[in-house]
């Protein structure tokens, strides 16, 4: 592929833009951007969104190592999406090269490409951005002369399916091992060694794992015999990188300003990181353990200065729980007094639904047009127990009653379906309490009082998927024979309630979840299967419109992989599983208690009530630590 300046510098030609949808995807030199004169740098990264402008703009971990990285003098850090399917098909068709935004140089000119994995769904754009960029997919067959492919995020907990696209996969949070790994970079360069040597130096850096120098062996039943490097002084496990000072940390105070309206279209305010409840089926519960805070006035300081520099007119808390971080009172009601000189909205996700937050709400939101959302995931209170939601029935109405009292009238309830255990009954709460709901609506605001005469209650369903470092990681999933006639199950059970006319029902697509579920529990031996579904032409498979089933069963149905194998049966305690060689500081022993106290029905109390021994204490840091020092 040769690489073609146009006059105004871009890579792609007024032509091709006026050709493509949102040409501003392609441009670069927004507000804020970084550039940098590429003689002065000795590295250059393109950091990676494998996911559409909007979507990947809208990411904060790639702004904070954006801003971390171009704070280093010799690196200059440059930003890549992949392609819409317009101009994925041009760039093919007129050998185009992928290009950073920043620079307009083609990715395969960079040192390295870091390519952050937020879900499943985008491994097929994994090989899209590698293919259009002229790089070989598989990482033993690249040459001296292309960039080192390194992966980021939380898929990385379980890289194998995706193990041989991938030089090194960086484990755990970005901040802490990436100066260390440029240094060691600039050496190798100078001393002139290979790129093998260079990733045999990489793999013995904390945090980081080179799948090429480990090798897994299979039984006769196709589960994990063992799983060893296969060069002396790399880790058998490596243990996630972390944080624990985050008030000290690198945060954005100048984001790069989109050019086009973005998912996430807003100043985002990280507040901390980690959440104290144990939901069985959440695997960021679990990964981001132990909790941590920044503090409140340097969350203050970064609020102003984002705000300034961006010229946003929204700002969003970004947390797991919001409502349990400790001075939420004191941020809130300083946001408020900031924001509403400005005319700035805030937007408040994350949060626990009592009268200080809808105080809160009803003075930052224009009631008539927000909805509040409660996430029970599980319509019985024994379901609810066994996923552990910590949420009663009662909490659930309580908070309701506030809502409707304070002048909502829209309420979005989100649950899942096929969790372990899953009876008809517990399917059939979903209309129950969906109903209650509404009912308690009806009882609680005057006819004369309620707008439009009614309420909204809007009913989703998605279907579960166990993931990996989570109590559910032993669980079978549902086909999605199972899952349709759990939903269609939900839909008859809300048909037949009082209140039905105020209820609107919506559910995920099964098979997609199906495909979801392989990927996320996969070994190596599913890459195979994401290659040649690419070759199918399997691209944006998280998108609904561009998402072919066919072709994926397909794929599997030529490399001989089974969808049952890694969904449908129940794992043992005793299987190896792919990811057990990396340590996320919570323990599979612990995991394994909590399997067996779901299956019993058992609830276990939340981090500030009393510790359950995870084994995050041990980064030195978290409620549990705290309190015992």
């Amino acid at each position: 592929m040769q690489k073609t300046v146009h006059k105004d510098g871009l890579a792609l030609s007024d032509d091709i833009l006026m050709k493509v949808e949102k040409p501003a995807r392609y441009i670069g030199h927004e507000y804020n951007a970084v550039i940098k004169d590429k003689e002065n740098v000795k590295i250059r990264f393109a950091m990676c969104f494998p996911d559409v402008y909007e979507i990947g703009m809208s990411h904060l971990g790639i702004q904070i190592l954006y801003d971390m990285m171009n704070r280093l003098e010799d690196v200059w850090c440059e930003r890549v999406y992949s392609p819409w399917v317009d101009l994925d098909r041009i760039m093919r068709q007129n050998q185009i090269p992928l290009f950073a935004l920043e620079s307009q140089d083609a990715v395969r000119e960079f040192d390295f490409l870091g390519i952050t994995i937020q879900y499943e769904m985008c491994y097929t754009n994994i090989l899209q951005i590698l293919d259009l960029s002229g790089i070989a997919l598989t990482a033993v067959d690249r040459s001296e002369d292309d960039p080192i492919v390194i992966g980021g995020g939380p898929c990385t907990y379980n890289p194998e399916p995706i193990a041989e696209f991938f030089d090194i996969f960086y484990i755990g949070e970005g901040e802490t091992r990436y100066e260390e790994l440029f240094d060691l970079y600039k050496r190798c360069k100078h001393e002139k060694k290979s790129r093998e040597e260079f990733l045999y130096l990489a793999g013995r850096i904390p945090g980081l794992y080179v799948p090429r120098f480990y090798r897994t062996e299979y039984k006769e039943d196709g589960t994990i015999q063992s799983f060893t490097p296969v060069r002396e002084g790399l880790p058998e496990r490596i243990l996630k990188e972390i944080v624990m000072d985050l008030s000290d940390a690198v945060y954005p105070e100048a984001p790069v300003v989109p050019y086009i309206k973005v998912t996430q279209d807003r100043v985002v305010l990280e507040i901390q990181r980690g959440c104290i409840r144990g939901c069985r089926f959440c695997q960021a519960g679990q990964l981001y353990r132990p909790v941590r805070e920044r503090d409140v006035e340097v969350l203050k300081r970064y609020a102003v200065k984002m705000l300034e520099s961006s010229g946003h007119e929204e700002i969003s808390l970004s947390s797991l729980s919001s409502s349990v971080y400790s001075k939420l009172p004191e941020l809130i009601y300083f946001l408020i007094e900031e924001c509403s000189r400005k005319k700035i909205n805030i937007s408040l996700p994350s949060l626990r639904i009592d009268s200080f937050s809808l105080d809160v709400m009803s003075k930052v939101q224009d009631i008539r047009k927000s909805s509040l959302t409660f996430a029970p995931e599980a319509g019985s209170q024994r379901l609810r127990d066994v996923i552990n939601k910590g949420l009663t029935r009662e909490d659930i109405l309580h908070g309701a009653t506030l809502a409707f009292q304070g002048g909502w009238t829209r309420v979005k309830l989100y649950f899942m379906l096929g969790l372990p255990t899953e009876t008809e009954e517990d399917i059939l709460g979903i209309g129950e309490l969906s109903n209650e709901i509404a009912k308690v609506f009806f009882d609680t605001v005057p006819k004369e009082e309620r707008k439009n005469g009614k309420v909204q209650i809007v009913t989703s369903t998605s279907f579960f998927i166990p993931k990996p470092f989570t109590p559910f990681q032993w669980a079978r999933m549902c086909t999605k024979e199972e899952f349709l006639d759990k939903a269609y199950t939900t839909r008859k059970g809300i048909m037949s309630q009082l209140n039905q006319k105020s209820i609107k029902y919506n559910w995920h697509e099964a098979d997609v979840s199906v495909l979801e579920g392989v990927l996320a529990r996969g070994d190596r031996r599913v890459g195979q299967v994401i290659r040649r579904a690419y070759e199918k032409g399997c691209i944006f498979d998280s998108w609904s419109e561009y998402f072919h089933y066919d072709k994926w069963l397909e794929a599997f149905d030529e490399c001989q992989v089974s969808i049952d194998f890694y969904n449908t049966r129940e794992r043992s305690a005793e299987e190896i599983f792919p990811w057990d060689f990396i340590d996320c500081g919570v323990t599979k022993e612990f995991l394994l208690r909590e399997w067996k106290k779901a299956q019993n029905e058992t609830v276990s109390p939340n981090c500030k009530m009393q510790c359950q021994g995870c084994g995050a204490s041990r980064f030195g840091g978290g409620i549990c630590y705290e309190n015992k020092n």
